[in-house]
């Protein structure tokens, strides 16, 4: 197995004002004069986490994270029920990146994507080809109708129990319906009371469902209702409005990856999103390499150890110059 880097502090951090009344926070850590690389967090809203930080070599890279709009050390933040996430879109997101990449001064980054990061990472680098050296997704997502309702509906049957209870979180006239579309409008309702028990009740059914992967703990994060509102507020409305793109359209796009190369790590025994999606966009996109490995969607040893490896390897290719 291979491990981690050492933890690492960033040496440059701000906020990057990109419009709309959005501040979005940033950090760049490593090598200020090594290969530029930017790093796309999971959630949708979950923010950055100094783990991601450790997926590459400091003496190598320029490693640059940022929180995604509203989430993390982000501004406004949702949690805030006054804050209107209506701004806060896939296309959105993927202006902000072109944004921090020509604050930073970079011409072409690796980009580093997990879970919503992947869809996000592959959105971007189909609208931005040019602006991207090699991508690297683990717990590949492609965020598809159907991924989204094999998430919240389909993958139930493997927890029954829970499944129930998540169900049962929304009024009884919902239950035979789009879960989704349900707690989306809980968690926007006025009275502080209901919209604190959907996001109690949205976080652990997003926790029941990686609770059979090895290694398992329960998020800690899940236990903040600061994070835990504006996690299960920023998801909803990205998974009610199918995350803004037509279905399929990341996998007919693939084509615009020619020439990208790419490494796609994705958990066997991950429930949330099965293998067939990381494989149907490697048979898509010929200059990725897919590996299969053992873990779940959470990641573990064997993910880490892929990750890794192929992130030591992009730092021996030329590309990702600083203007």
């Amino acid at each position: 197995m291979v491990e981690p880097y050492p933890e690492i502090e960033p040496y440059e951090q701000g906020m990057l004002d990109v419009g709309d009344g959005h501040r979005v926070y940033w950090e760049v850590c490593g090598n200020p004069g090594g290969k530029p690389a930017v790093v796309l967090h999971g959630g949708p809203g979950s923010g950055c986490t100094p783990g991601s930080r450790r997926s590459f070599d400091p003496t190598r890279y320029r490693i640059v994270l940022f929180d995604q709009r509203n989430a993390g050390r982000s501004t406004p933040h949702g949690s805030d029920p006054a804050v209107d996430l209506s701004t806060n879109t896939t296309e959105h997101l993927v202006a902000d990146i072109e944004l921090l990449r020509e604050h930073l001064g970079i011409d072409r980054w690796l980009v580093w994507g997990g879970s919503w990061g992947a869809t996000l990472a592959l959105a971007y680098a189909q609208r931005h080809p040019q602006r991207v050296s090699e991508i690297v997704l683990a717990s590949v997502t492609m965020t598809r109708p159907a991924d989204i309702d094999w998430l919240y509906h389909g993958v139930g049957r493997f927890f029954p129990e829970q499944w129930s209870r998540f169900r049962d979180g929304v009024p009884r006239a919902d239950r035979d319906g789009d879960l989704v579309a349900a707690y989306y409008r809980l968690l926007n309702d006025p009275d502080l009371a209901v919209r604190e028990k959907a996001a109690r009740d949205w976080c652990d059914w997003e926790d029941a469902v990686v609770s059979l992967e090895p290694g398992y703990r329960r998020n800690p994060r899940y236990d903040d209702p600061h994070f835990r509102i504006a996690f299960a507020r920023i998801v909803t409305h990205y998974f009610h409005h199918r995350a803004w793109l037509p279905d399929g359209i990341l996998l007919r796009e693939a084509h615009r990856l020619a020439g990208i190369p790419g490494v796609l790590v994705h958990g066997r025994l991950d429930l949330s999103g099965p293998s067939l999606t990381a494989w149907q966009l490697a048979q898509a996109w010929p200059d990725a390499h897919l590996h299969l490995v053992g873990t779940g969607h959470t990641g573990g040893g064997d993910m880490t150890t892929r990750v890794i490896q192929a992130t030591d390897r992009f730092a021996r290719v030329a590309g990702g110059s600083v203007n």
